[in-house]
């Protein structure tokens, strides 16, 4: 099956107007081959047939928005670049984003990196000076929802240890893994579109956005590395994923830790 550019824009335009993402920040081309395997689902073949078919069966939008957003769900996937931050034992200046009563910036002060739930709830089972937050975002409610509650497949413990399995989460009855109360404390979800040109924080230690941009436009990857720039801490981590690059106009914003596995440090 294959699908003409006639209506493609008019798509794009309801894609934007109605899902709120905004299409000419993606490469056409991955933008093109996500909505021909929704038009296969639903046996369409030109872009205007799918549209209709997107007024007609309203539940087809969020089969659509799932398409175009990307949801992989597995703990510490390319474990070696977890294991990099943890052998280098990093340690971003600040207080994890925190602020104090007069609104100003917490006094920095030295303290080891904050990378996952898991790892964070550890490191404070050690140090009980240590404080932390972490803040998951995603442009998808209803992927923030499902997150919120916690619960995943066995799949998803693949990288994990028996002993981390035990720790941190509940088997249920169907054979899923609830995440225990201990580390739900320690994230906040809230929706973020990371198009919208505001970070989500500042005076973060680290930012992980993997695999992302590589669906991006030259000029978004850009923006998006300015963007976490500002949302960093002097000397906070940015950790991209493998098969990304930051380009030549932003590169001098970052010092790399390794550029094999794609860690960055904030110059100011």
């Amino acid at each position: 099956m294959t699908a003409t550019d006639d209506g493609f824009s008019a798509l794009k335009r309801f894609i934007e107007q109605t899902l709120k993402i905004q299409c000419n920040n993606y490469k056409e081309d991955y933008i093109k081959r996500r909505l021909l395997s929704r038009m296969r689902s639903t046996a369409t073949t030109t872009y205007p047939d799918y549209l209709r078919y997107l007024h007609e069966h309203t539940p087809e939008l969020e089969n659509l928005r799932n398409a175009l957003t990307i949801n992989v769900t597995e703990f510490f996937r390319d474990a070696d670049v977890y294991d990099l931050i943890k052998k280098r034992s990093c340690r971003p200046c600040s207080m994890a984003g925190k602020q104090s009563g007069s609104g100003a910036p917490a006094v920095p002060r030295e303290k080891s990196p904050i990378r996952s739930p898991m790892i964070l709830h550890d490191m404070m089972a050690l140090d009980k000076s240590l404080s932390g937050q972490i803040t998951a975002t995603d442009i998808d409610e209803v992927v923030l929802k499902r997150a919120k509650e916690g619960i995943y497949s066995e799949k998803a413990m693949g990288k994990l240890s028996a002993a981390q399995v035990q720790r941190h989460f509940t088997k249920l009855p169907d054979g899923n893994y609830q995440v225990k109360p201990h580390l739900q404390e320690l994230i906040r979800f809230r929706p973020h579109d990371l198009m919208s040109g505001q970070p989500i924080s500042r005076y973060l230690d680290m930012i992980t956005c993997r695999n992302v941009t590589i669906y991006f436009t030259e000029k978004q990857k850009d923006e998006l590395a300015r963007m976490f720039h500002a949302a960093l801490v002097p000397g906070g981590y940015y950790v991209m994923g493998k098969t990304e690059y930051l380009g030549r106009e932003v590169e001098g914003l970052f010092t790399p830790v390794n550029s094999l596995q794609k860690v960055y440090t904030k110059k100011d």
